[in-house]
């Protein structure tokens, strides 16, 4: 039979094993919780510097190799590539899913409503669906990859 100082020891490295267990669960969800946020910071950055028609502010959210793939265009490599200055939006971004996959590669999801101005003339309303994948550079989140699709119907 095992003595009241086994016991007692027992016991206490249950308890220390399930506070432990407790603390490794929040501190893994506060881990995942926190590339969401960044990530989360970014679209709305993102948002706003294409509101703005900011081409500056928006290229410093893409990774240096980062690739924009337009409907209906070929895919644009590297910010030298990537470029906004024939359009004005009008966009607001509701972020469907953020998903971390590792500590420096993550995807979102979005769907995003408003409206174009064409500069040379015209525009019109503007609904897409789209897929970002994020990677971290140097400990920041950047767009490593942007497609969209319009949810318009087609004219």
């Amino acid at each position: 039979m095992p003595s009241s100082h086994q016991r007692l020891l027992s016991s206490t490295r249950g308890i220390i094993g399930a506070r432990l267990e407790s603390i490794m669960v929040e501190d893994l969800s506060r881990s995942l919780a926190d590339p969401v946020s960044a990530i989360t910071a970014v679209l709305k950055q993102y948002q706003d510097a294409l509101n703005a028609s900011s081409t500056p502010d928006v290229m410093k959210l893409y990774a240096a190799d980062g690739a924009f793939m337009a409907q209906h265009f070929p895919t644009a490599m590297g910010t030298e590539a990537v470029h906004f200055d024939a359009i004005t939006l009008s966009v607001v971004f509701n972020i469907i899913e953020v998903v971390p996959l590792t500590d420096e590669w993550a995807f979102a999801r979005t769907a995003s409503a408003g409206t174009t101005k064409v500069k040379a003339g015209g525009g019109g309303s503007e609904a897409n669906q789209e897929l970002f994948v994020m990677r971290k550079v140097y400990g920041v989140w950047k767009i490593a990859r942007y497609c969209f699709s319009t949810t318009n119907p087609p004219h």
